[in-house]
């Protein structure tokens, strides 16, 4: 009788009857960190249920992904995470302890943003042309963080179109790798916005451009990095949620309606404004689609590059 509950709408009636969790792969503070945080206060305030936000930091986002994948399928374990763990990371490792569609069940897209590259306050270069002019004097010389996949590829493709030789440095996390930029560790970063803006605010560091299409409405004063002197230059990061694989189709229906929801109140709208990110949400079966053109684009980037998978 239990299993013809679990597997039907009369369960998802009254889901959810207890606390949620979400799962983010990336430290408190991190951008995706703070769409799940908002996400689920929107979910509290809709429905009185707990949401806490886990954060399982480290293996770029294995540890995170893995504890999901293998979690009960009953709707109250999700996977709040990026491009990282479900596009990039199958063409960056030959083996990955989970697998990004297999493993999974879609449940919505939350948003997109675009990066920004930002450099050490006293970096020798104040435009994209100069830090391209010195990157060409002196191959290798120059070092960049990342705390992702997206941050990481963004500054590969930027060497790909410059035509430049960087030093890459991995990091667990973003804001790590920022710490070590304000320090003077590290040269360079393609980075998301939410963590970007505020170091730039508070003068610690220096932003040259953004990676998007189109300006930053909160710091319409850099260019992209296409006007600044790579044309055709784009690059985004995007957030999504995933449920455990055979989740039953009505919760993850009831989780995708919560979820949208949730973006469209107060909490979430703050973050958007406050970032310049963008509230992107789908079906299940969008989610799905984008993810898998996702995929093809990030290994596509990765090959080009010519990153040895680990």
């Amino acid at each position: 009788m239990s299993m013809v509950l679990l597997n039907g709408s009369v369960y998802a009636q009254n889901y959810p009857a207890k606390q949620l969790t979400f799962v983010v792969p990336f430290i408190a503070g991190s951008a995706t960190d703070q769409q799940a945080r908002v996400v689920a206060q929107g979910i509290t305030e809709a429905t009185g249920i707990s949401v806490i936000v886990d954060n399982k930091v480290g293996a770029n986002g294995f540890i995170a992904a893995q504890a999901v994948a293998g979690s009960a399928p009953d709707g109250y374990t999700i996977l709040v995470s990026t491009n990282t763990t479900h596009a990039a990371n199958e063409h960056l490792f030959k083996k990955l302890p989970y697998d990004p569609v297999k493993d999974f069940e879609p449940i919505t897209a939350l948003n997109k943003g675009s990066q920004i590259l930002i450099v050490n306050k006293n970096f020798p270069a104040n435009s994209v042309k100069e830090l391209i002019a010195a990157a060409k004097k002196n191959p290798g010389k120059y070092t960049f963080g990342s705390g992702s996949a997206s941050s990481r590829l963004a500054v590969e493709l930027f060497q790909q179109m410059a035509g430049i030789q960087l030093l890459h440095v991995p990091y667990k996390s973003s804001p790590l790798a920022i710490n070590d930029l304000i320090a003077g560790n590290i040269d360079l970063m393609i980075v998301d916005a939410p963590n970007s803006l505020a170091q730039m605010k508070a003068n610690n560091v220096r932003g040259l451009a953004v990676s998007g299409a189109s300006r930053n409405p909160l710091a319409p004063e850099l260019p992209t990095i296409a006007e600044a002197g790579v044309p055709g230059y784009e690059m985004s990061y995007w957030t999504a949620a995933w449920a455990p694989a055979k989740t039953p189709k009505s919760i993850i229906d009831k989780l995708n309606q919560l979820m949208i929801a949730a973006t469209k109140a107060e909490p979430a709208q703050k973050f958007y404004t406050s970032t310049g990110s963008e509230r992107y949400t789908t079906s299940p079966e969008g989610l799905a689609k984008f993810q898998a053109l996702e995929a093809n684009k990030w290994g596509a980037i990765i090959k080009e590059a010519k990153i040895e998978r680990e």
